[in-house]
């Protein structure tokens, strides 16, 4: 027996299909089983597919499961956002009105309604911290950087792992093309200040081999780092908004702004698709 459920695909940090993050949603994931929904992932073939379930914290909304094709991660940006429209575009109706309490494998994730886009507070950083000097040689030899193209490093995992370096252009950042076998496991963020008299004031790319897709378009759990790290370092202002996805041909642009204690990280979605997905039934509760 097959068992259909609400599906949507969505395309995030970009009001433009196909020119974002893509995104696959189920609703009403209850009674899919953890292999079920790594099955799904691993055929959606996306850097993130998410399943939404009811809330267990009695502060949340709703809940979030967030998969890659190589497994399941506690917290992602552009699956926060693109989950958060999905759900409110089924009919949910946040107990705020205009706050949105996500429960997923880091916590409570709290969403805002930011106009015409949604924005996520930056969950803490789990890892700080300058790169090990071992592993940024390895960075260094698998990117082709040299000593005196790298202005900063740091960790800035809050979930996902991502440790990021600070090189000295957008034009240093997409002219990078990694040998994936020497940079193996790291997964790591990149980003540059964008020329005088740009729209945007960062490049930003986001290697993840190890996640079945080596570079993801556009990385909201990242530029949250990066924010965090960047604003609280002095090296960027408390508002600024970076583009990613270029090298892919995508044109996403993620907003970051601090506002006290919070660092925001904003973006439109665009949806794509939207109608049923059908799995075998199952009786293990997810």
């Amino acid at each position: 027996m097959l068992m259909p459920r609400p599906f949507h695909q969505l395309d995030v940090f970009t009001d433009t299909p196909y020119k974002g993050n893509p995104l696959a949603v189920v609703h009403d994931a209850q009674g899919l089983t953890d292999a079920r929904m790594a099955e799904f992932a691993r055929w959606t073939n996306l850097s993130e597919t998410t399943f939404l379930l009811p809330p267990v914290h009695p502060d949340a909304d709703y809940r979030v499961r967030i998969f890659t094709p190589g497994g399941e991660l506690p917290f992602a940006g552009h699956p926060t956002l693109g989950s958060c429209h999905a759900w409110l575009a089924a009919g949910g109706r946040p107990r705020q009105a205009d706050t949105i309490v996500q429960e997923c494998g880091v916590g409570l994730v709290r969403i805002r309604r930011d106009g015409s886009r949604l924005a996520f507070a930056a969950p803490p950083l789990r890892r700080t911290g300058p790169i090990e000097a071992g592993l940024l040689t390895r960075i260094a030899g698998a990117l082709g950087l040299g000593d005196d193209e790298i202005v900063a490093h740091q960790w800035v995992d809050n979930g996902p792992g991502w440790c990021a370096l600070l090189l000295r252009s957008a034009e240093r950042v997409l002219a990078v093309r990694p040998d994936w076998a020497v940079l193996g496991d790291v997964k790591l963020g990149l980003v540059g200040p964008q020329p005088a008299g740009s729209d945007t004031d960062f490049e930003v790319r986001a290697f993840v081999p190890t996640l079945g897709v080596p570079e993801d378009p556009v990385t909201g759990s990242l530029n949250a780092g990066l924010a965090q790290w960047l604003m609280g370092a002095g090296l960027a202002a408390p508002r600024y908004v970076s583009r990613q996805g270029t090298a892919l041909g995508r044109a996403g642009k993620v907003f970051l702004e601090r506002v006290g204690d919070d660092v925001w990280v904003g973006g439109q979605v665009a949806g794509c698709i939207a109608g049923t997905v059908e799995f075998p039934s199952e009786r293990a509760p997810a």
